[in-house]
This record gives structure tokens, C-alpha cells and sequence, in this order.
């Protein structure tokens, strides 16, 4: 087959092919009644004080940032990010904000949306469950991978079952945490509301919450008639007899009570280090107080980067 070729007139230049310009996103000015929130948006806008601040400022300095929105079928726009700011419009008196409209797909969207909720601080466990659990099936949607079924992990019974191709651990990777760390978060979304909300206010731990998630619903409705009967929450060791209870068949309301009502053993504290052992890391002239002084700032130290670490 030849080759079409295209000949150039006598006594005139070519001329050069026009390639298409990349399409600029420009900032329009939308009423704020036809911005509509991000369906299962998992992050609360919040009446606070950080809230009133940027209402003020707002209503001060204008939206700086244009939110981001995606056309809706039904007519308007859906929020992809900017939930706070469109809040903070309203409490400043504002009828319409900046916003940067972009057609992308509702898989694109949820990670943008994602992704850029979780730069916040006071993210809330079930927010951050929540989120990930979204982002990860978005991830897995556009691979063209189907979720895995909660029959399937309630198989395996673990939370550290990967997704389809390690899905899980994408989502890790861009939020700087461990992709065990993502897989516990989202077992969190297995939990009942009125447990989430024990969990956000730190009444269950994390750990002992990823054990009772794998709990039946109608199991979590035992244990929540349980604490409220105890006035007390199930430490790690209750939530994992009670989840292998559950497993086996064997938990009702009487072995749920069982094991609400045992008193918790409370755990050795001592600790004994050899001064022998210690002096090793120390100058030969620090004195005992100095050592021991000296032992609990790099402990201080420590404690307060794990937290910031738990709560990426």
C-alpha cells in the first residue's frame, strides 16, 4: 500500500499542522444552590471554631481557593472538594463561590476527593475508614477489578487480606501509612454506627474494634446491650474470644455477658533495667537522676511522633 503524499504549490510554504491546545480549566462563579454535595461524602463539615475562622475570612478575603466540581446529569454540580468552604459562603452571607468545573467520571472524582480531604487535621476514625474504603474501590473500579465480596474476606477472616493485586496498598502508598494500617482502617466499616462512634470517641481502642467488626450485626447489637449493662467497653483479649465465639457459632447473649463481666486483669507495669546495662549510653559523669531524666525526654519524644504517626 503507498503512502499518500501531500505536494506543496510552487512559491508558497507549508504550512505548519495546528495541534490542539490543552483545554484551560477557568474559575467561574456558581450559586451556591446548585452546588450539591459528593454522595456518601465522609468527611462531616463541622460547626467549629476553625470553622467560624474561615467564615470570617471569607467573608473578609473572599474563597482564595476555587472548590472543584463535576457537572451532575440532573442539572447543577457536584462537589468534589470544597464542602467547607461552601459552608463557610453560607455562614458568611455569600450567594455564589469560585469553582473550577471539570467533567471526569465518578471513580476520578472519589479519589480527588479523597485525597484531598485527608490533608485535614481531626480526621475521625470512621471518616478515615470511610475514605478509604471509597478510594480503594474507585481504584479497583477503574483497573476494571471487581471489589472483593465481604463473603470472601469473611473467609479468609483477616484484615490483612489484600485486595485484587494489592489495590489496598495503592492507597497506603499515597496517604504514607502501611497497607495493614489501611486494611484495619476500612475492617472499621464493618462496625454499626453507634460502635463507629465509640471508636471516634475513643471509648473501644482500634485494636480491639478491627476484632469486634468481624462480628455479626446482630452481634454488635449484643455487645452494644452489653456495655451499656457493664458500663464498660471489651479490651483486646474479650473482643478476640468473642470474635472466635462468633466464628464458632457459640455466642449469644449469655456468653456475650460471660465475657463483659469478667474483671479485667490488669496488666504487670514493672519494669526493672539493669543500671549496668544503661550506663553504656551515658557520660560517666551523669548522675542516676540525670540518666533516668534524660531516658524519660527521649521517651516524650518518642511517644509524641507515634501519635502523630497513628494519626496519619
Amino acid at each position: 500500500m503507498t503512502e499518500k503524499t501531500v505536494q506543496k504549490e510552487p512559491g508558497k510554504k507549508p504550512v505548519p499542522s495546528k495541534k490542539p491546545k490543552p483545554q484551560q480549566e477557568v474559575v467561574v462563579q456558581i450559586p451556591l444552590s446548585e452546588l450539591h454535595p459528593f454522595p456518601d461524602h465522609p468527611f462531616q463539615v463541622r460547626e467549629d471554631a476553625s470553622m467560624q475562622e474561615t467564615a470570617e475570612s471569607v467573608k473578609e478575603y473572599g474563597v482564595l481557593v476555587p472548590a472543584l466540581a463535576r457537572p451532575r446529569e440532573d442539572g447543577g454540580y457536584e462537589l468534589i472538594a470544597g464542602h467547607r468552604r461552601k459552608h463557610a459562603c453560607e455562614l458568611a452571607g455569600l450567594a455564589t463561590m469560585p469553582v473550577i468545573v471539570r467533567d471526569i467520571d465518578r471513580d476520578a472524582a472519589t479519589i480527588i476527593m479523597v485525597d484531598s480531604n485527608l490533608q485535614r487535621e481531626n480526621i475521625l476514625p470512621s471518616e478515615r475508614a470511610q475514605a478509604y474504603k471509597m478510594k480503594l474501590e474507585a481504584i479497583r473500579r477503574k483497573a476494571g477489578r471487581p471489589a472483593k465480596t465481604k463473603e470472601k474476606a469473611d473467609e479468609n477472616n483477616s484484615p490483612q487480606v489484600a485486595a485484587n493485586f494489592r489495590a489496598d496498598d495503592t492507597v497506603a502508598k499515597d496517604a504514607g501509612i502501611s497497607g495493614d494500617t489501611v486494611r484495619r482502617y476500612i475492617r472499621l466499616t464493618e462496625l454499626s454506627p453507634e460502635l463507629q462512634q465509640m471508636v471516634d470517641e475513643k471509648k473501644i481502642g482500634m485494636t480491639p474494634a478491627v476484632e469486634i467488626s468481624y462480628l455479626k450485626p446482630e452481634e454488635q447489637q449484643m455487645l452494644l446491650t452489653a456495655i451499656d449493662s457493664e458500663q464498660a467497653t471489651p479490651s483486646l483479649s474479650q473482643a478476640q474470644r468473642m470474635k472466635m465465639l462468633s466464628r464458632e457459632g457459640k455466642l449469644n447473649d449469655d456468653s456475650m455477658l460471660d465475657i463483659m463481666m469478667e474483671q479485667k486483669k490488669p496488666e504487670k507495669n514493672d519494669i526493672t533495667l539493669s543500671g549496668e546495662k544503661l550506663r553504656k549510653y551515658f557520660p560517666r559523669s551523669y548522675t542516676p537522676f540525670q540518666i533516668e531524666n534524660t531516658i524519660f525526654k527521649l521517651l516524650d519524644a518518642w511517644q509524641k511522633k507515634h501519635q502523630r504517626d497513628q494519626s496519619r
